[in-house]
């Protein structure tokens, strides 16, 4: 009787395993493990994907730094705020550059 009851706790027990074994291989799937050490094996395309990458990263960057820089000089130049001295004066003299620079151009 204990012998049948050992065995049936070790069946559970190793469909338990296998069970858990199931989920830590779909874990590893769904993570791109083996993409990941393929990767590592190789580094020249490693360097290559993150030189591309930083790129990109660049790029993006001083475009959006652009674009928000245009907006908020855009924004600041037509609301009222230019009637403040300081403020007012800086934002002239900024206009007033980018004026001449795209006069020098065209």
């Amino acid at each position: 009787m204990s012998d049948s009851r050992d065995r049936d706790n070790r069946e559970s027990r190793k469909r338990s395993l296998e069970e858990t074994l199931i989920k830590v291989s779909d874990s590893l799937e769904r993570a791109k493990i083996a993409e990941y050490v393929n990767l590592l094996n190789r580094p020249a395309r490693l360097i290559w994907l993150n030189i591309v990458g930083g790129l990109a990263r660049g790029a993006g960057l001083a475009v959006g730094f652009t674009l928000l820089g245009a907006m908020i000089i855009y924004v600041l130049t037509r609301s009222y705020i230019l009637n403040l001295p300081i403020i007012g004066n800086f934002l002239g003299e900024l206009v007033w550059i980018i004026q001449q620079y795209l006069k020098g151009k065209g």
